[in-house]
């Protein structure tokens, strides 16, 4: 290559980089989306517990104050399997992310050949003027041999010989459209959406573990009143039986407590079996093995007290901080980056391509500069006609990002419905809740009025057994109340995105 020839391809090359500047397609522009006012709410709830506006942090789980479940929300993020799935996930997008960036660069590869070869004179030796037998070939009038010049024929006939050869090869497609940019853009969204999906099924599993904690302790509650309840029965079945020796009453008394008795025990190996179903599943979601954390959850606690107060945040950062608005939002980016690839696919393609190397029928010489050889030149390719495949690419593409920009839209509603739902359900349960205090306060009341009646003989042992079991029904719905309105605060801290999950992710060695 002179030095004129030199220029001419670098100054080529220059302008390619130039014409690079050049993108098709919309840039993607982060929707907008209105604030409602559901956090008026804080202004008007009634309940002990008031969710406030003020700074939401990650560990939501630690407004219960329990070391417990402290302890197995630290453990979940490296044992959860579906957490796991997720960054492998999240691992593979990135890893198409790369694939797609490397189209914005030139391919090199190198080759290196060694060869035996023998050419054939009934073949392309033909056509230069050897025969099978070493004459030279003539033409049909048989005055010249056919071909510009005969070659004189080898001592015995065509010879074999060795051909030696290394070298290299490049290639670089000029992205003057943009194509390669968009395809970047859009796999680099894509992992944004992966990310954001590893963080809500993290986030979901959280929340999971939160509720079977809450669901043990209830159901570990529950079943202390029924054994609680088991003994004033079986003390009152001791009763009736006794009063029937005195004469005061009959066998009906008798039937009736140990009935009462009976029913309450038939609860019992339900709640137990529920105790053990639930431990099994907080193991799964832990990925530990049925029954090994039966040392651990096993002995009954209560359910863990609400906080005075909830940080909720503030309005504003509802879409910055729920994994499902922002993967929606990289979903949304990813189809508009499409729409750029499919219209760079009518444009010309440009690409430079390039071969340097040596070949040498002596291995002595193969490095020698005499036997290098190069090819380098540009190439364009330009589609005439397609049937209609380019067009239709472009029209999927625009309304695969017009269902984007829809789905973002409903997610972004959703989640606002999702808050002030929670927010309701929050305040109204912790109110029911309070009501029921007073109803097992009163049938406590009433129980120790009417059995101390029924020992004076002033009333009969039906209305004992009635307001007996009207407080164990009593007792049963307010524990479920207070599980239930802690499983309410774990909805609140999902759908307000759990905090700032995006923080544990990289801390998790995934960014």
């Amino acid at each position: 290559m002179n030095a004129s020839e030199f220029r001419e391809l670098a100054l080529y090359i220059l302008a390619c980089f130039t014409m690079t500047g050049c993108m098709v397609g919309p840039n993607f522009e982060p929707p907008q989306s209105a604030t409602p006012d559901v956090f008026n709410r804080t202004q008007t709830a009634q309940a002990t517990s008031k969710p406030v506006e003020a700074d939401f942090g990650p560990q939501w789980w630690t407004l219960f104050n329990d070391p417990t479940l402290d302890s197995l929300e630290q453990q979940l993020a490296d044992a959860n399997l579906d957490v796991a799935a997720a960054s492998a996930r999240l691992r593979q997008s990135r890893a198409e992310q790369r694939i797609a960036g490397a189209d914005e660069y030139p391919t090199l590869d190198a080759a290196a050949s060694y060869n035996r070869e023998r050419a054939s004179p009934n073949g392309i030796l033909g056509l230069l003027g050897v025969s099978p037998t070493g004459s030279p070939l003539e033409s049909a009038s048989g005055s010249a041999p056919l071909g510009a010049a005969a070659l004189p024929p080898p001592p015995s006939g065509s010879p074999a010989y060795n051909l030696y050869q290394f070298g290299f090869d490049a290639s670089w497609e000029v992205d003057i459209w943009g194509r390669a940019r968009r395809g970047v853009e859009a796999a680099t969204a894509l992992s944004d959406a992966s990310y954001e999906d590893r963080n809500s099924v993290l986030l979901s599993a959280r929340a999971e573990l939160a509720r079977d904690y809450i669901q043990l302790r209830d159901t570990q509650i529950l079943l202390q009143i029924a054994r609680q309840n088991l003994q004033i029965a079986r003390d009152a079945t001791t009763l009736t039986e006794k009063r029937v020796h005195e004469g005061v009453t009959t066998d009906l008394d008798v039937d009736n407590a140990a009935a009462l008795a009976e029913s309450i025990e038939a609860l019992i190996p339900t709640l137990e079996s529920r105790c053990d179903t639930t431990i099994n599943a907080i193991g799964l979601l832990l990925a530990k093995e049925p029954g090994e954390l039966q040392p651990l959850l096993a002995e009954p606690r209560d359910v863990p007290a609400l906080p005075e107060q909830v940080p909720i945040g503030v309005p504003s950062e509802l879409v910055q901080r729920r994994p499902d608005i922002r993967k929606a939002e990289a979903q949304l980016h990813a189809a508009t980056a499409s729409i750029g690839m499919a219209k760079a696919d009518f444009y010309p393609r440009i690409s430079l391509n390039g071969s340097a190397g040596f070949q040498s029928l002596q291995l002595s010489n193969l490095a020698n500069w005499a036997s290098g050889q190069y090819v380098v030149g540009p190439s364009i390719t330009l589609p005439i006609f397609e049937g209609g495949r380019l067009k239709g690419t472009l029209h999927l593409r625009e309304a695969q990002q017009q269902e984007a920009a829809i789905l973002y839209q409903r997610t972004v509603l959703d989640a606002w419905r999702e808050v002030d739902d929670a927010l309701v359900v929050y305040d109204a349960e912790q109110r029911r809740r309070d009501r029921l205090k007073k109803v097992v306060s009163l049938n406590q009341n009433a129980l120790s009025i009417a059995r101390q009646r029924y020992k004076e003989g002033a009333v009969d042992f039906l209305n004992v057994l009635n307001v007996q079991k009207q407080l164990l029904d009593s007792q049963s719905d307010l524990e479920q109340s207070q599980a239930n309105a802690a499983a309410n605060l774990i909805t609140l801290c999902k759908v307000l995105g759990g905090g700032w999950e995006s923080t544990y992710a990289r801390q998790d060695g995934l960014h």
